[in-house]
């Protein structure tokens, strides 16, 4: 028999690790300090655009994709479709001023925002939604992952 899991538990559990990944380490697959905006708030727009070798882009690019990831996941929860995208482009982003730096990461914020928003308001869970934010929190974890390394690179 099925056992169903109460809504407020879910949006509790995915709360729990998509703030781990994004905002603060609560101690579920990550060490203290090495959430997204943690790990950000410590790479100035120079270390953020330095090349990390052929076909892998810099830091800015891969803080691009993490937000074109979420803005692509808003946009289907939106309109129910999954519409061909320009990923490529994601990842189109060279050197950044401190200015465009910061830029990056406010949009990246934004974008969490409206995902944590959508995260306590949604109604409709099913399979294809909460595979969707297992996919968010798997993709972000994967990237930060990349840019925690890609640090070792650049602040050498």
């Amino acid at each position: 028999m099925a056992q169903e899991i109460a809504l407020d538990d879910f949006r509790s559990g995915l709360r729990f690790v998509l703030d781990e990944a994004f905002e603060k380490v609560g101690g579920v697959f990550l060490d203290p300090g090495e959430s997204l905006f943690e790990t950000l708030a410590t790479i100035s727009a120079a270390e953020a655009s330095k090349p990390l070798g052929p076909g892998s882009g810099n830091i800015a690019a891969k803080v691009n994709h993490a937000r074109f990831y979420l803005d692509a996941a808003i946009e289907a929860n939106r309109t129910g479709e999954y519409k061909p995208l320009d990923w490529a482009s994601s990842w189109r982003v060279g050197e950044v001023t401190e200015e465009e730096w910061r830029n990056l990461q406010d949009r990246l914020r934004a974008s969490y925002g409206e995902i944590r928003a959508f995260v306590d308001t949604f109604e409709g869970w099913n399979d294809r939604y909460i595979g969707g934010a297992f996919g968010i929190v798997a993709h972000t974890a994967y990237h930060l992952g990349e840019i925690r390394q890609a640090l070792q690179v650049v602040k050498a």
